[in-house]
């Protein structure tokens, strides 16, 4: 691999990078004067080893295929070959609403830190215009600015780009020389295999395609064959023991379930001067343990930014925002920030719940030691998830082992008396828990995180519920909730929301249950009523006919009754005076 990026250098390079990562200025082909002082602007001077093998590939018109650990480079690996593709191509400079360039991204986060990534050296390229396209904001403005702008680099996700490229027929895909893939795998797991395929289906042929990706899948394969041609392979890092950064220090925590939450405040208190980001299973759990931790006494003193994918778009790129900024604090989060996002100095990165799919693992973990830095990552294991160790070490993922800390104070108390004090904390625990339970149930790795296996009532413990909730699949599959003590003497209809509106509102809506009882007795009394009128009413309104009909029915009926009285009389069954008074005949002479 090192002489297939080696070709297309000068084949004898200057001896004073001999055994060591050449320097930007020193890649051949060359890379431009603007962008060489765009990068000792920001910073760069030396390459990474991915970016040393991958951009002399790019700007020598090759296709290429990269599998490199995360946080190694790879977002400027293709940035800087893009923009000097674009710089030397024969449409340059290009009209206003002529596309030269398409990035796509799996995440809205990802593709906005690409696009602020490539502004310094997008800037170095006069009349190009670089439009960020993602999903959770109006498509009708994103038309507008296309429209009164015009765009020649397109970077977002495949959502909304497709969508763009359907309703804007005015856009000119004919000269794009250069398409980007990043996190590929990421592309295809979330379901974007149709909407990437109109992509590559609407770009010509004859142009550079980069597939860059942590992990590569058969998926990622098939697209490789199906989008790159006669691509070349890069495999940064492959030779190592490790598929983690080299400056990462990795380890485990094995603690039982009603355990965790004491362990992670413990850890937090321990790092509350440095910067750490901690993965949740659910958006539930992000949302509960959000607003748990950040009322607990001894973490005051810490900043909380809690993160998930479906939080409004705003409040996700404030809260980013406001941890990027940060120089110590917490992020907390789903895998919505596990991918590409490259936050400057992150100390630690905490797996709370390990994810669901253990590919995720390696892009959770590259949050930090990125760019050859130090970092330090920890995932917590129950103690029936152990064996994740030797099946991560099998990964080239070795883990560390860490012992539980016996400093650390029982915090399940406090989560509770949080509970019965503000209702809010009361509701969102219980949908946490649920959520947690259920996503369980849909781990890749079910021989290690086994369903049936999961001791549910420490959990529940763990998460500080006052009683435990009824759960479906719990009840359906008949597991135990051994472990667990529910609060007496708590009457849980008087928890009250700290929120006096929201808690006005609570009693309205109990107010309004109580009352539908009654509401519905006096309605269905009300009904009878009615009916029993309508049946009076129905006997009222007979027609003259119907009278006539019913009136002739019961002559008919007393007529046979004074016969069959005669006859008895004639046989001598009943006397002259019985039968005058059975017939009243005796009435008429009184």
């Amino acid at each position: 691999l090192k002489k297939q990026a080696a070709a297309v250098m000068d084949s004898s390079p200057p001896k004073t990078i001999t055994n060591r990562l050449p320097r930007f200025s020193e890649l051949k082909p060359p890379l431009s004067e603007d962008i060489i002082e765009a990068l000792n602007w920001s910073g760069f001077e030396v390459c990474t080893p991915v970016q040393a093998e991958t951009i002399p590939l790019l700007c020598s018109h090759k296709d290429v295929a990269v599998d490199a650990a995360t946080g190694s480079g790879k977002t400027l690996a293709f940035l800087l070959p893009l923009v000097e593709i674009i710089r030397r191509s024969s449409s340059y400079p290009p009209k206003p609403h002529q596309v030269m360039g398409v990035i796509v991204s799996p995440t809205r986060e990802l593709s906005a830190q690409i696009h602020k990534v490539a502004q310094p050296f997008v800037s170095t390229l006069p009349n190009v215009n670089s439009v960020l396209l993602v999903g959770g904001r109006d498509v009708e403005a994103d038309m507008n600015t296309l429209e009164e702008e015009g765009a020649n680099l397109l970077i977002g996700t495949p959502g909304r780009l497709s969508d763009i490229m359907k309703r804007m027929e005015f856009l000119d895909f004919r000269d794009v020389e250069i398409l980007i893939l990043d996190e590929a795998d990421r592309l295809l797991d979330m379901g974007f295999q149709k909407q990437v395929n109109y992509i590559i289906s609407r770009l010509p042929k004859q142009r550079r395609t980069g597939l860059f990706s942590a992990t590569q899948t058969q998926a990622v394969a098939e697209l490789a064959k199906a989008g790159l041609r006669n691509a070349m392979q890069v495999q940064s890092g492959a030779e190592s023991k490790s598929k983690t950064p080299s400056g990462l220090y990795c380890e485990y925590l094995e603690c039982e379930a009603d355990q965790k939450s004491s362990q992670l405040v413990h850890l937090l208190i321990e790092n509350k001067n440095k910067k750490l980001i901690v993965f949740f299973m659910t958006c539930a759990c992000v949302d509960y343990w959000g607003l748990v931790l950040s009322k607990i006494h001894s973490l005051k003193s810490i900043s909380f930014f809690p993160t998930h994918g479906k939080m409004d778009q705003k409040a996700r790129d404030k809260a980013l925002a406001s941890f990027t900024e940060a120089s110590s604090g917490v992020l907390l989060c789903t895998d919505v920030a596990a991918r590409g996002l490259d936050i400057p100095g992150i100390d630690y990165v905490v797996q709370y719940d390990p994810p669901q799919d253990p590919d995720v693992f390696i892009h959770r973990v590259g949050r930090t030691a990125r760019m050859e830095r130090q970092g330090r990552a920890i995932v917590f294991l129950m103690p029936k998830e152990i064996d994740y160790v030797e099946f991560m070490h099998r990964r080239k993922v070795p883990l560390q082992k860490r012992k539980c800390s016996e400093n650390a104070s029982d915090v399940i108390p406090i989560i509770r008396s949080l509970a019965i004090k503000d209702r809010a904390v009361l509701e969102k625990g219980l949908q946490a828990f649920v959520s947690f339970v259920r996503a369980y149930k849909e781990h890749h790795c079910s021989y290690i995180f086994s369903w049936k296996g999961l001791e549910i009532g420490k959990l529940a413990m763990g998460y500080g519920i006052l009683s435990f909730p009824y759960i479906s699949e719990v009840k359906q599959d008949r597991i135990g909730i051994v472990g667990f003590t529910p609060v007496q003497g708590i009457t849980f209809e008087d928890i009250k929301f700290k929120n006096k509106s929201r808690e006005k509102q609570r009693q309205q809506n109990l107010l309004a249950r109580k009352e539908k009882p009654q509401q519905e007795k006096r309605k269905k009394s009300s009904k009878v009523a009615v009916d029993d009128s309508n049946k009076a009413s129905r006997k009222r309104k007979l027609t003259g006919r119907q009278r006539q009909t019913i009136q002739t029915a019961q002559d008919e009926k007393e007529m046979n009754g004074d016969y069959s009285l005669l006859k008895k009389l004639k046989k001598g069954s009943i006397t002259e005076d019985d039968f005058a008074k059975l017939t009243g005949a005796a009435d008429d002479f009184v």
